[in-house]
């Protein structure tokens, strides 16, 4: 594989995803809030390997492919493990996994195929999205710590209205919605690599 700038931040992010589970379930307790400055690296490094990539002309095939692997990596390692945590439900991690391996199964198939896959913009909203709900429940996690007012405002709001709960839901029906929508904007390879 070249690397370059861009594939460089792709192969960082994916090495900072285990730096990041191994801080969420270390037993310290700013270790919730240092999960947080990794995990907000991590997703920095989504921005600049497609900034990079675009400005110096080094888009490549292996960038293309690890890009928005790089995403699922760490996304649904965050998602599983507040999962184990018990902070959010199962059912909505499976549909949510299950939604990424499926589309990644087929994109592989595809592509080996020779059928290029059209990735609309609403994925990358799909990642933001995701990503806002991590952040959102590591800030509640780590918060308890912090010797600030507006900490226990802001743990008093997320149990009274039970925003994490409702925002994971939020965030599972529009991943499972973007799921169809990559399946419907590619109907036309998915029948021919069929027929």
């Amino acid at each position: 594989m070249k690397l370059n700038i861009a594939n460089t931040l792709t192969l960082m992010r994916i090495a900072l995803t285990p730096v990041f589970i191994i801080l969420l379930f270390y037993d310290h307790p700013y270790a919730k809030l240092w999960a947080l400055m990794v995990f907000l690296v991590a997703s920095i490094t989504d921005a600049f390997d497609g900034y990079f990539a675009r400005k110096h002309d080094q888009i490549t095939d292996q960038g293309r492919f690890l890009d928005p692997l790089a995403d699922k990596i760490l996304v649904l390692s965050a998602l599983i493990s507040f999962a184990l945590l018990e902070i959010i439900p199962y059912w909505m991690v499976g549909l949510i996994v299950f939604r990424d391996l499926f589309v990644t199964g087929l994109r592989v198939v595809m592509n080996q195929k020779g059928f290029q896959m059209v990735t609309s913009k609403i994925a990358k909203t799909k990642t933001s999205f995701q990503v806002v709900i991590i952040v959102t429940i590591l800030l509640y996690m780590g918060s308890a710590r912090l010797p600030f007012d507006w900490t226990v405002d802001y743990i008093s709001l997320i149990h009274e209205f039970e925003l994490i709960y409702y925002l994971t839901l939020l965030v599972t029906v529009f991943t499972i919605f973007t799921g169809i929508a990559y399946i419907y904007d590619n109907r036309t390879a998915i029948r021919q690599y069929l027929s």
